[in-house]
């Protein structure tokens, strides 16, 4: 009985010292001063600037750039660069950012991979129902983040928020 009761001292010991730490990247995801920000590429602000021509040459309200939605598009492209994959995963995390800290009521994105210019993106866009939609769509904000991969080809992130 000794033994068994060592031993579980010992179990219990050793996990205390191993135990998963509660610190995770959800803990910080509200730290708006741990966002990286980098400067705009001539390649996104020229999406920016067609998105908006677009949307006022349709009677829509142009779109203000923000901070907040350039780090959330920056780190998504980023990630897609790093599994080489264009998706939209954890968009609900960059959604629930958005909301708790750029007030955001509406959150949407369009992404996109290997298109070699702003405007080639942007037609590809508008010519897909969906992406269309999201380009058009009821918002006040929005941002782009465009990451060459390994292989030279462009991924694309396109954020649009309500407030």
């Amino acid at each position: 009985m000794r033994k068994i009761t060592s031993l579980l001292m010992v179990i219990c010991f050793a996990l205390l010292f191993v135990s998963c730490s509660t610190d995770n990247i959800e803990d910080h995801i509200d730290d708006v001063s741990a966002l990286v920000i980098p400067e705009a590429k001539p390649i996104e602000i020229e999406i920016l600037e067609l998105i908006n021509q677009h949307r006022i040459s349709i009677g829509l309200n142009a779109l203000e750039s923000h901070k907040l939605i350039k780090g959330q598009a920056y780190a998504h492209t980023d990630y897609m660069v790093d599994i080489n994959e264009v998706n939209h995963d954890n968009f609900f995390s960059r959604k629930s950012y958005l909301v708790n800290n750029a007030n955001a009521v509406k959150v949407s994105e369009n992404v996109a991979y290997g298109f070699s210019s702003a405007s080639s993106v942007v037609n590809a866009w508008l010519n897909s129902e969906g992406h269309k939609s999201n380009i058009e769509g009821d918002f006040t904000d929005f941002e782009i983040s465009a990451e060459l991969g390994e292989n030279n080809k462009w991924y694309f992130t396109n954020i649009f928020i309500k407030k």
